[in-house]
């Protein structure tokens, strides 16, 4: 084991014994790692080393708090203790064990332990943490015959192991929570802006250096404040970790008391005198909204984070935006905006509009400003018809996104893009041509099945020509009856040019209604980026506007709108047939119930009952009412909303057993509400057994994954008896692409029972 604590130094010329240098990591949002670099410079770090998602240097205990306190860009901050190779859990346990915690952990001090990264043997991250968790206690009851109390919130020291192989690295993470949490924001909103993010953004755009200069800054879609308080933050020198109760070093046995309260009391007279500076100079921050509940809470942030000086919200429309200063007068000006790219506008053709809108309000009125546009959904920035001199990829939690930089100016100016509209003048293209001819193959062959099999929304295109990327899936909705095409678009890889991507699309949509006989108003258009952080839940909208299909003799809510997947996940249409099959007189359970659409499939099959588990209240409600509409209802009907790895645990103590279970999770999630992280290349063994214990003998589980690439774990093979049914429950409109899911018959060893 190698101590990561340096030694401390002697001064040769003066003689005095300087501190001990620390070896500190510190996360950033990806995108921002070299703003980071200068900051931990800035705060006296020394050889600071960039990585792709923060920064490693070393430092003294000054340095670190420094960061903690004055990062605008940071996440977390980590001072490493060990680093070790553990073959297994038990090396790993030992080697934990190794370490003087006691050093680390007074009496009474809380503990949180958490896990991350790829081991060989410890291959689930609770596993992870609970074996660190175990290690640091064993040491303490042995050091001091006592134990700390565990606290999963704000805990006195959250340590933290990172493994790459065996490889692993035992931090203390001194910054508690997420520094982007400067203690200033109230209701987040719908989709909140992180406040890190934020300030990266004006780092870029130069804010710093137009704010000593008396500059003005706007954001006219300001929803909760989020640009504005950090500009004001920024342009009065107030530290952003100023105003936070807490950090993770507060209850570290090495924490220095009188340090931290020089530093905290040098930032508040630099804030002081900051402001001062700001206010003489002439530096005004706006932000305007046309929504009265977010200005009020934009207004309430401000006063939390001390800028309510410098900072002024109002209720205003968007095409209402305009400079204060007079455009003759000599003061720069930023426009910052994250415009919505589907949350609280109509479809994907509001976010169009409303690009748009900002585009001509730029031209029209900031002439000579420097605009920043941060947008989720990157083909719209084509729709703002201004060239970006620069544009930077950045990501706002788990969305990638694109920061637009753009001077405006006479020369900046371009022609706005298309989506949907405007697209007439495409449809003659070669690649039109070719798109059209190929979706009316596919349509001619899959509507005559669809007819002889009853199928009413089926897929007709899936990237079937790699250039264009689409997937289409067409629905035939009652009441009344309609057709309607959901047109997803895989996100183009970075490498290829915005305006080859941006005339596909256009390609696309200008032969749709004719090819396919679905007029404009009835096609939605949605972007399916390819990641691990499980966003495909994501909501994009608000609109509640459902719509009723039928597949199988049954019926189902559809919503075409709000989210990227609509309800009825497509691909899955035979497995749910054969769920139904195998359900009579089963106790059914349903995990990652998504909207309860097997759910009603064991229930139309004769299920006895079923129990339905999926964390979110959205979809379980959605699930009751597929129940309903199709006449599903009383106690032998049960919803549950938990998380479903932690509600596997508990019912394993019960007495509740299930002979017929469905396993579908979700790729990745890393919901705030859930337990860890959950990826299912890791954690499918930990699920299926989990299952396997409710599951009564002779009973299925039904185990479904949409992983691309998935290979399940040998060693279930030792303990179950599994059957790869892939291929049998793969639909006829998605044989063009195999991999579209795995699936598999799960039972215990020597179980009998019918197959579906």
């Amino acid at each position: 084991m190698i101590a990561t604590e340096g030694p401390a130094q002697r001064d040769p010329f003066r003689g005095a014994v300087s501190p001990p240098l620390l070896a500190v990591r510190a996360s950033a949002p990806r995108g921002f790692a070299d703003l980071l670099a200068r900051e931990l410079e800035g705060c006296g770090a020394s050889e600071v080393r960039e990585r792709a998602t923060g920064a490693a240097f070393l430092g003294t205990l000054e340095s670190v708090y420094r960061a903690c306190l004055w990062s605008r860009i940071a996440n977390r901050v980590f001072v490493e203790l060990a680093r070790f190779d553990a073959r297994d859990a038990d090396e790993f346990h030992a080697a934990v064990r190794e370490i003087d915690w006691a050093a680390h952990l007074a009496p009474g001090t809380t503990l949180a332990c958490d896990f991350s990264g790829r081991h060989p043997a410890i291959t689930h991250t609770h596993f992870g943490a609970l074996k660190l968790k175990d290690g640091i206690v064993d040491a303490l009851r042995l050091a001091t015959g006592a134990r700390p109390d565990i606290a999963l919130e704000r805990p006195g020291v959250r340590v933290h192991a990172h493994a790459q192989g065996s490889a692993i690295t035992v931090s203390l993470d001194l910054s508690g929570e997420s520094l982007h949490r400067r203690g200033y924001r109230g209701a987040g909103g719908e989709a909140p802006l992180k406040e890190n993010v934020a300030a990266g953004v004006l780092l870029r755009a130069g804010w710093p250096e137009l704010a000593a200069r008396g500059g003005e800054l706007l954001d006219p879609l300001c929803g909760s404040g989020t640009f504005c308080i950090e500009a004001a933050l920024i342009a009065a020198d107030r530290a952003p970790g100023l105003r936070r109760g807490y950090f993770g070093f507060l209850g570290w046995r090495r924490h220095d008391a009188a340090l931290w309260e020089r530093l905290r009391a040098e930032a508040e007279r630099r804030a002081a005198a900051g402001e001062a500076a700001a206010l003489a100079a002439g530096v005004r921050v706006r932000g305007s909204d046309r929504d009265p509940p977010a200005i009020r809470g934009a207004q309430d942030n401000a006063a939390r984070a001390g800028v309510s000086a410098l900072v002024r919200f109002e209720t205003g429309l968007l095409a209402e935006a305009a400079p204060l200063a007079p455009r003759e007068a000599d003061r720069p000006g930023l426009l910052c905006a994250n415009p919505p790219y589907g949350v609280r506008l109509a479809d994907r053709e509001g976010a169009r509009t409303l690009h748009r809108e900002l585009g001509e309000v730029l031209r029209e009125r900031f002439q000579g400003w420097d605009a920043a546009v941060l947008t989720g959904a990157p083909e719209l920035g084509m729709e703002l018809g201004l060239r970006a001199h620069r544009t930077h990829r950045v990501w706002n939690g788990p969305i990638e996104c694109r920061l637009l930089r753009i001077k405006v100016s006479p020369q900046s100016a371009r022609e706005p893009g298309t989506l949907g509209r405007g697209t007439a003048h495409l449809k003659d293209t070669p690649g039109a041509r070719m798109f059209a001819n190929r979706l009316a193959k596919n349509l001619k062959r899959l509507r005559s099945w669809a007819e002889r099999e009853g199928v009413s929304c089926y897929r007709v295109y899936d990237a079937d020509m790699p250039e264009y990327a689409f997937a289409i899936d067409s629905y035939r909705t009652l009441e009344p009856e309609d057709s309607w095409l959901c047109v997803q678009e895989y996100a183009a890889p970075k490498e290829i040019e915005p305006e080859a991507v941006h005339r596909r699309r256009g390609e696309v949509l200008a032969v749709l209604p004719e090819t396919t006989g679905v007029p404009e108003e009835r096609l939605r258009l949605r972007t399916r980026r390819r990641t691990r952080r499980g966003e495909q839940y994501g909501k994009l909208d608000r609109q509640a506007r459902f719509r009723i299909v039928s597949e199988g003799g049954l019926k189902f809510y559809v919503n075409f709108e709000d989210y990227l997947d609509t309800g009825l996940f497509l691909d899955h249409r035979m497995t749910r047939a054969r769920l139904r099959e195998a359900s009579h007189g089963k106790r059914f359970l349903n995990l990652f119930a998504y909207t309860g659409t097997a759910t009603v499939y064991a229930a139309a099959g004769g299920a006895a009952s079923t129990a339905t588990v999926d964390l979110s209240r959205t979809y379980l409600d959605w699930a009751q009412r597929n129940l309903v509409l199709n006449g599903f209802t009383g106690a032998a009907h049960q919803l549950v909303q938990a998380d479903c790895r932690g509600w596997l645990r508990e019912a394993a103590q019960g007495a509740g057993r299930f002979d017929l279970i469905f396993l579908d999770p979700p790729t990745f999630s890393n919901s705030k509400r859930m337990e860890g992280v959950l990826d299912v290349a890791r954690d499918h063994s930990e699920l299926i057994d989990g299952c396997a214990r409710l599951l009564s003998p002779g009973g299925l589980i039904v185990f479904s994954t949409n992983a691309q690439r998935f290979r399940l774990e040998d060693s279930l093979r030792e303990r179950y008896e599994i059957q790869d049914v892939s291929a049998a429950t793969l639909p006829k409109d998605f044989e063009r692409n195999p991999r579209i899911h795995s699936c598999y018959e799960i039972r215990l060893s020597g179980g009998a029972g019918a197959k579906p």
